[in-house]
């Protein structure tokens, strides 16, 4: 806040600018008012930056998973991809989707409540008119569902929630439980108009046409999760036990695998003709000596020394030495 001033400094000033001394231009401002940003307490933010990122990475995940799902089903190329997660009240969710819709209610133990999946009514429409032989291709009306309608999208849309066990696995293992379908959102009382949800639109496009997903997940369902979902809990998630299992399980694996190890005692050079002649009973003279180290190959390749002898009633080769690749690359 500016110093108030005086009368005697504001009878100066004035006297100065009659006087010409001070131009307008020279007269101090007001200090520019700091910034306030509004804060709306009807819809308070708890979702912070990091638990909206990490909900991007899951549903990410998951719109690449159900792009095969629905690909599959439809025996037609499918695209989705996620849009946007953002967090609302349960009210504007309700006031942003078109009336009738199907919106699933399913459950994802361990998280407590219920979590919505809305289904627009032009994906339902494309849905169903390919699984009943049609091209999925043509302008559909609003229209109400019917009992045929709401039986066939309910199998594809609990193919589409349990989807979501593979996209949150590596945060939290969930299962899905299919609660209800409702057609009509406003009917659908299962939050306070005022509580915090995380919408998680996305875009699915099959063959010319475009039409969107919603999953609606209510603060209340993951608060108890909440420090699972930052990303750095989540890259975190791999500690030193779990690294260390992994490493005995890998060694575990390696060490059934087969190798061919051989035992070079020496080398010669001879002519062709000599070696076309060699028979039973003829000596060929080695380049090293009978006190030399044995090299080992494993797999063709040069691995260690080692010294010859016997173990028991059988030969064998005692290793003495590694051999340092680098340092015989470099020599």
């Amino acid at each position: 806040m500016a110093d108030v001033l005086s009368q005697s400094e504001i009878d100066a000033l004035l006297a100065a600018l009659s006087a010409g001394e001070l131009t307008p231009d020279e007269v101090p401002k007001e200090e520019e008012k700091q910034k306030v940003k509004p804060y709306d307490f009807r819809s308070p933010q708890k979702f912070s930056k990091d638990h909206i990122r990490t909900l991007e990475l899951i549903h990410d995940n998951y719109a690449r998973i159900i792009s095969n799902y629905l690909t599959a089903q439809v025996r037609a190329n499918v695209k989705v991809k996620i849009e946007s997660v953002q967090q609302i009240t349960y009210e504007e969710f309700i006031h942003s989707v078109p009336n009738p819709t199907i919106l699933t209610i399913f459950r994802m133990p361990p998280l407590s409540g219920s979590v919505l999946f809305e289904t627009n009514p032009q994906f339902v429409f494309e849905i169903i008119d390919v699984l009943l032989g049609g091209k999925g291709m043509g302008k559909y009306k609003l229209r109400e569902f019917t009992d045929i309608d709401k039986n066939i999208i309910k199998v594809v849309n609990t193919g589409l929630i349990s989807n979501l066990k593979l996209a949150w696995e590596d945060v939290l293992e969930i299962q899905t439980e299919i609660e209800g379908l409702e057609t009509n959102p406003a009917l659908n009382q299962t939050l306070a108009p005022n509580e915090p949800v995380a919408l998680i639109t996305f875009s699915v496009e099959m063959g010319k046409s475009s039409t969107f997903l919603n999953i609606c997940i209510p603060y209340l369902s993951i608060e108890k999760v909440l420090d699972k979902l930052v990303v750095q809990y989540w890259f975190q998630d791999n500690d030193e036990d779990i690294i260390n299992e992994s490493r005995e399980k890998l060694r575990d694996r390696l060490n059934i695998v087969n190798m061919k190890l051989s035992a070079v005692l020496g080398t010669a050079d001879i002519t062709v003709n000599d070696f076309l002649n060699l028979g039973v009973g003829d000596v060929v003279t080695l380049k090293e000596k009978n006190n030399s180290p044995v090299k080992l190959t494993v797999e063709d390749k040069p691995y260690c020394y080692g010294k010859p002898g016997i173990i028991g009633k059988n030969m064998g080769i005692q290793i003495i030495d590694i051999i340092d690749k680098e340092v015989e690359n470099y020599g």
